[in-house]
């Protein structure tokens, strides 16, 4: 009886250990970057773009499968396959590009935790920017003890916003005819293109590919080595529903950001144009408690988002060069600049939405390796892509490359 019951309780804890990293890599789906675009598509364009969130979030749920079946099949990252596959030169032209993702990518965290500190307790920005550097830095020693800890604690941090929102939109109502409206593909002019391009942007994150791919594959390691063995369709499925649930919780967060700011800003034309003025207006349309709601969600988004941003950062300078530096002077370099942001007056929630779209350009660079990659059945054996799967990934590699390119000739045309 006692051996019955331990064939029986394996296979479940083999699953178990395959959950946890794509709540990381989620997070990354819903940093402050996210609310600055969702609220500003909202409330300029109503429900117009409401499609983009859904196809952005379709998008991740592949991006991510891919992502982490490169590290379930090799039990390595993207970055050291790149380094150890790409030439020299490609290498180091994909770790530049990927270390200024980095950093516009903690421009996003840092800004959003500041402001939502300043709204909750009025700390002055620069102080509130320090503030989130530091929890930040806490939250990635809790990975020091091992990562099931840290996983933990970004994925309740990722239910806070979740709730917040709910709960905002509970209050708010919902436009069903507006919510189908908004489902169908389409633009009005390059302002509603940009602000597409920065939803992208914040949807499918470069550092999220990265290191995503990089949990999955420390969880693989403690499973069988290196090599894919014997029970690999239970792990994948493990894998599928970490990815499918936890990209939808962050998709439904982003989703329902601009349901609230088309219904409540967009029909009056208050102005959203800053993450203060959106606080304010749910405030005032909605009450205090929508307002409180809104600030904790941006709190848990920023402590969190920026946390997982350094710890990403370490997977890209690590996987590309193979070398590392100290944890406290990785939190260094990436937070200056948003520091020096805080301290120069510039408009923050500005900052935020452009850092969006500087992100939508890392995405080629991370996308077309990792198709690359996981295509090749000399490195991924058995999980290689099936054509059908290589091909959609490419496709949407082109849609957002061509979308990126439209929007340069846009805003070099004036």
């Amino acid at each position: 009886m006692t051996a019955s019951v331990g064939i029986v309780r394996k296979p479940v804890t083999r699953r178990a250990i395959m959950y946890g990293p794509a709540f990381v890599a989620a997070i990354a789906y819903v940093d402050p970057g996210n609310f600055a675009t969702n609220f500003a598509a909202g409330s300029r364009f109503g429900y117009l773009l409401l499609w983009v969130i859904i196809a952005g979030n379709l998008m991740a749920l592949l991006v991510q499968m891919l992502s982490a079946k490169l590290g379930l099949a090799t039990g390595r990252d993207l970055p050291q396959l790149c380094r150890l596959h790409f030439p020299r030169t490609v290498v180091v032209g994909l770790w530049i590009q990927a270390e200024l993702v980095a950093i516009a990518t903690d421009l996003a965290e840092v800004v959003g935790g500041a402001i939502a500190l300043q709204l909750l307790f009025g700390i002055p920005l620069p102080i509130g920017g320090l503030i989130t550097g530091v929890v930040a830095f806490a939250l990635l020693g809790l990975e020091s003890r091992g990562y099931r800890r840290f996983e933990l604690a970004i994925a309740g941090l990722l239910l806070v916003i979740v709730a917040g929102f709910m709960f905002d939109t509970a209050l708010a109502g919902v436009d069903l005819s507006g919510i189908a409206g908004g489902t169908v593909p389409r633009f009005t002019g390059s302002e509603s293109v940009l602000i597409a391009t920065g939803i992208l942007g914040a949807t499918l994150m470069p550092h999220a590919i990265y290191l995503h791919s990089s949990l999955t594959g420390a969880h693989a390691r403690t499973l069988r080595g290196d090599r894919l063995t014997s029970g690999r369709q239970p792990l994948l499925k493990a894998m599928r529903r970490d990815v499918v649930v936890s990209v939808g919780l962050a998709g439904l967060a982003n989703a329902t950001m601009l349901i609230i700011a088309a219904r409540l800003f967009h029909p009056t034309g208050q102005s959203t144009d800053t993450l203060a003025g959106v606080h304010d207006g749910l405030g005032s349309a909605l009450g205090s408690g929508a307002a409180l709601a809104f600030a904790i969600a941006l709190l848990a988004s920023g402590f969190a988002s920026s946390s997982v941003g350094t710890y990403a950062g370490q997977v890209i300078m690590s996987g590309f060069l193979n070398r590392s530096l100290p944890l406290a002077l990785r939190r260094g370099i990436t937070l200056a600049p948003s520091l020096v942001i805080l301290f120069s007056g510039v408009d923050p929630t500005s900052a935020l939405v452009w850092s969006q779209v500087v992100l939508s350009f890392g995405i080629p660079f991370a996308l077309v390796p990792l198709v690359l990659i996981t295509r090749s059945p000399a490195i991924m054996g058995p999980l290689a892509n099936r054509t059908g799967t290589t091909v959609v990934a490419s496709v949407i590699a082109v849609l957002v490359s061509v979308l990126n390119f439209y929007l340069i000739g846009q805003i070099l045309l004036g």
